[in-house]
């Protein structure tokens, strides 16, 4: 019993080292980039969006190392169910959340193909190295579309853009950023890995339940400031960013590092992530916003799922 709780304090321990420094490493980086005149766009579509990625990085990246395919995947398709059915739903809550067209053709569309991709990329139980390039790939075809397709939306101003922090303090936050999402991603993945033995439980559980749950806070942190201050989009976009850079960029760059073996992943996880996608795409079609009782449906189908999860049930296909 000592061992299991010593575990669970240490994953407790590793979870906020990766938060915060995923938070430190962003404001340095953000800075850094404003401080050599790198625009605003580029900014959002980069240093934001993979800030707020960071510990699910740093999760798959060492579950890889370690030969944990189920726990680097797990992780990922845990996060972006996590993303868009818990994170929207308790979003919607604040405010509805309105969707633009362009958002709706471009970026919803792009998440659900994304989770599409993912699925029969992993029919053979395997991302190899040639998955990596072709998720990579995707990666940059969606980078290079979304820059030329914004080019010529108006720009929103920024309050916070403005902070710009002195050189010295700039890089403090990024060296100390990396050093906690590096030290406490390792403790993270073996603290949970060493949970998962003691208690019986399944790494893909794992993945799926506490470690995604854990490095989606920034994301959900994000959008529930976004949506009480009455941001539009910001909350909706943050989720979508976050879910396509998790598929494409993520598992990407770990399969890359060692192919990750992912027998583990059932029907019911592909299901649920293609579903989440997918409602998403239809919601924001009704009206072009996210309203608070779709955003219960979204709440409720991730508890269902959670209990599915726990029972062990699977899609009868």
């Amino acid at each position: 019993m000592q061992v299991i709780i010593l575990n669970v304090v240490l994953l407790l321990v590793a979870i906020v080292m990766v938060l915060w420094g995923a938070d430190k490493f962003t404001d340095g980086a953000s800075c850094m980039a404003r401080r050599w005149n790198v625009s605003e766009l580029i900014i959002g579509l980069t240093v934001v969006a993979m800030g707020t990625s960071m510990p699910e990085f740093v999760v798959s990246f060492f579950s890889a190392l370690e030969g944990s395919g189920d726990m680097s995947v797990g992780n990922v398709v845990g996060s972006n169910i996590f993303n868009a059915l818990v994170i929207i739903g308790v979003s919607t809550m604040f405010m509805s959340l309105t969707l633009t067209k362009k958002l709706i053709t471009r970026d919803v569309i792009f998440v659900v193909c994304a989770s599409l991709i993912l699925i029969s990329l992993s029919v053979d139980g395997v991302v190899s190295m040639f998955d990596a390039l072709v998720l990579l790939m995707c990666f940059g075809m969606y980078m290079v579309y979304s820059f030329n397709s914004s080019k010529n939306e108006p720009q929103e101003s920024d309050e916070q853009a403005s902070v710009v922090y002195g050189w010295g303090k700039t890089l403090l936050f990024v060296l100390v950023g990396i050093a906690c999402l590096i030290g406490g991603g390792e403790l993270l993945v073996s603290s949970a890995s060493k949970l998962a033995t003691l208690c019986g439980i399944s790494e893909r559980v794992i993945g799926l339940t506490i470690l995604a749950a854990g490095t989606s806070l920034p994301e959900l942190a994000t959008s529930i400031v976004a949506a009480r201050k009455g941001s539009k989009g910001l909350a909706l976009g943050n989720v979508i960013g976050s879910n396509l850079f998790n598929i494409f960029l993520i598992l990407g760059v770990s399969a890359l590092i060692n192919p990750l073996s992912i027998k583990g992943i059932g029907t019911l996880d592909w299901g649920v992530l293609m579903l989440s996608s997918i409602l998403l795409f239809v919601f924001g079609r009704t009206g072009h916003k996210i309203t608070k009782m779709e955003g219960i449906v979204l709440i409720a189908l991730y508890i269902l799922y959670i209990i599915a999860l726990v029972m062990g049930w699977q899609l009868p296909f």
